[in-house]
């Protein structure tokens, strides 16, 4: 488990557009030094910022869109197309203007779609989807992703492991069925806490004054059924990008020595 690391950044768009120039530097090592990378993404206001900071710097033609395999860490239980649902806004955001293999853009299943209202079945159907994805030198039933963000919620949520609900809790599967969200649409589906932290680098992405007290006690020894945000950990490392309104309630002993 990786220590969490803090960068504080002055505001939201400089910390979009940090965290755009950090994911692309991300992306292109992998594929030099692999042939292809994997990412997951996220969705809400600091997820959606970040992808449309990366369709506009210059720097996005440096990525082999052919390359590049993406992943999502939740999705809203909404039929394909619906504005509220990740998928879609990512689309609007970037992915309709940058030429992916559409054979490697893994979107979650909608409630339209052949699992219908069954929820359950349309996350295990995700989760064979990232177990076939998974190679030998990967650990367990999915890959070992380069990059797996998550936005923070204001209750510290993280993808749509809520405090205290059975998701959150869940040791053995990797991808799951949510009821009764408390915030809409209830019905989701979630990676789960062991699918995440099998990714190489956890970025959890916070701007706003209200997610500083999730910021907080997040970073104070919390506990991961209380504070999900908590439990997110990379394999090798643990990011927290933040603005300065995210971080105005963390201890100065958690800040970096210098952060821009």
């Amino acid at each position: 488990m990786s220590t969490p690391q803090l960068v504080v950044h002055r505001d939201k768009e400089l910390m979009a557009q940090a965290a755009a120039a950090r994911l692309i530097t991300k992306i292109v090592d992998a594929q030099a030094s692999r042939g292809y990378a994997s990412v997951v993404l996220t969705g809400g206001r600091n997820g959606n910022g970040l992808l449309a900071a990366l369709a506009a710097a210059p720097a996005r033609d440096a990525v082999d869109w052919g390359r590049l395999d993406l992943w999502w860490g939740d999705e809203r239980y909404l039929p394909e197309g619906d504005p509220d649902r990740n998928d879609t806004q990512a689309r609007a955001a970037l992915l309709d203007s940058v030429p992916l293999d559409p054979a490697r853009v893994h979107a979650m299943p909608a409630s339209d779609g052949p699992y219908g209202a069954d929820v359950e079945a349309a996350a295990e159907a995700y989760a064979a989807e990232l177990a076939k994805a998974a190679g030998p030198e990967n650990h367990g039933s999915v890959p070992t992703f380069d990059v797996l963000m998550l936005g923070v919620g204001p209750d510290t949520h993280v993808a749509s492991l809520f405090p205290e609900l059975p998701a959150v809790r869940e040791t053995e599967r990797m991808v799951v069925g949510v009821h009764g969200a408390p915030k809409p649409p209830p019905t989701r589906i979630s990676l789960t806490l062991p699918a995440i932290r099998s990714a190489r680098e956890v970025w959890l992405l916070a701007a706003g004054e209200d997610k500083a007290q999730a910021a907080a006690i997040a970073l104070s020894g919390a506990g991961e059924i209380q504070a999900p945000a908590a439990g997110a950990h990379g394999r090798s490392r643990t990011l927290w990008l933040l603005d300065a309104a995210a971080a105005s309630q963390l201890p100065r002993s958690l800040y970096p020595p210098a952060s821009p």
